[in-house]
């Protein structure tokens, strides 16, 4: 049985990517380690088949923390028995190469998102700066590797020569559960990290022109100036902040949405390229919603048409789009019916295959 090492930053209990990947690879015969990070508010770990491992650390956040992290993380790897370890992201992705390095073991780099080119990060040129190096000195060290879409696997082999495989993040297929009845108290969801580029500085003025409740479903780091803008535009009793939840909740209020809002700043590589998460969890729940033009989202959309797509996070062009959405049954009804054929070939069934499929030509090369 060969060992598997998956190195986060984050909390397991919400990663549902990880989850995903962890629990396919474990049922298919492989011993699977998920390394990430605790804190005081992190939660029970949740039962799966795969073993999870927590790294303590004094510093919570900013440089600190990812200099201890890796540090910690480092020595973890160097002692633990493995025949394969995989960096998720740039921020586990220099002890990892270090380790595997020096115990001559496989590597494998799971870019989860364009991380250099985070509006948070592109923004801060210092900050910046380090993001990149790191990108330019160890992406071309990992041959092996898949990305969350087409876009940014074209970025990475032209700039560093490397063939990633395709893997998006898309839900188990389950019985769909049918919306409640009616339309009065129906609200519109936003679920996933409230981080900066998300469009919730865009989307909270909108609302004002909405005639319905929305509800933020997350936590992350523009919270505090999400706050901010609530309160500046008097919504405290129109846009509720509901915090985080786990998975099996999150679905619950999901499928209960009337619509969904995915919204991407147009800055940087990371948001134009992004395949989000929430896109497919609103699908699979057979929630229309209102989401960017961008590449990704399009050709998809251009498939199946299960959203209103929008050129800017303008908020005249979101309420636009909310409004539409509310009003117009005819149009409501065909984007929640054509959710319905999507989510039976765009699920993680299917990508389950792609994944099996790479790591066991890994191991019989």
């Amino acid at each position: 049985m060969k060992h598997l090492l998956f190195t986060v930053t984050n909390n397991l209990v919400f990663d549902q990517r990880m989850i995903r990947i962890c629990t396919s690879l474990s049922k298919a015969g492989y011993e699977v380690t998920l390394i990430g990070t605790k804190n005081n508010a992190s939660p029970p770990l949740l039962p799966g088949p795969y073993q999870q491992t927590r790294l303590n650390t004094w510093f919570k956040k900013g440089p600190g923390f990812y200099a201890e992290y890796n540090c910690r993380l480092f020595f973890f790897l160097l002692f633990k028995k493995a025949d394969l370890l995989c960096c998720i992201d740039l921020d586990t992705i220099i002890p990892v190469w270090l380790a595997s390095f020096i115990k001559n073991k496989k590597r494998v780099y799971d870019a989860h998102e364009y991380f250099s080119q985070q509006k948070e990060i592109i923004t801060r040129p210092r900050i910046y700066k380090a993001w990149y190096w790191i990108e330019r000195k160890f992406v071309p060290l990992f041959p092996n590797g898949y990305t969350v879409g087409n876009c940014i696997a074209a970025e990475f082999r032209q700039r560093y020569k490397v063939g990633y495989e395709i893997i998006r993040n898309i839900p188990l297929l389950k019985p769909a559960k049918e919306p409640s009845g009616g339309t009065h108290g129906k609200y519109i969801l936003y679920q996933g990290a409230v981080n900066e580029g998300r469009g919730l500085e865009y989307l909270i003025p909108a609302m004002n022109q909405v005639d319905a409740t929305l509800l933020i479903h997350g936590d992350g780091n523009f919270m505090e100036q999400t706050k901010n803008c609530i309160k500046t535009n008097n919504l405290a009793n129109k846009v509720l902040l509901k915090g985080k939840l786990l998975p099996r909740e999150l679905d619950t209020v999901t499928c209960h949405a009337y619509i969904g809002v995915n919204l991407v700043e147009n800055i940087g590589l990371n948001q134009y390229y992004s395949l989000a998460n929430k896109f497919f969890d609103y699908i699979h729940h057979l929630v229309p919603q209102v989401t960017m033009d961008f590449p990704e989202y399009k050709a998809i959309n251009d498939q199946f048409e299960v959203a209103l797509l929008v050129k800017n996070t303008e908020p005249a062009t979101i309420s636009n789009s909310l409004c539409q959405l509310l009003n117009d049954k005819i149009l409501y009804e065909r984007l929640r019916q054509n959710c319905i054929k999507a989510r039976e070939q765009l699920n993680w069934q299917q990508e389950e295959k792609k994944l099996l499929i790479f790591y066991h030509n890994l191991f019989v090369k």
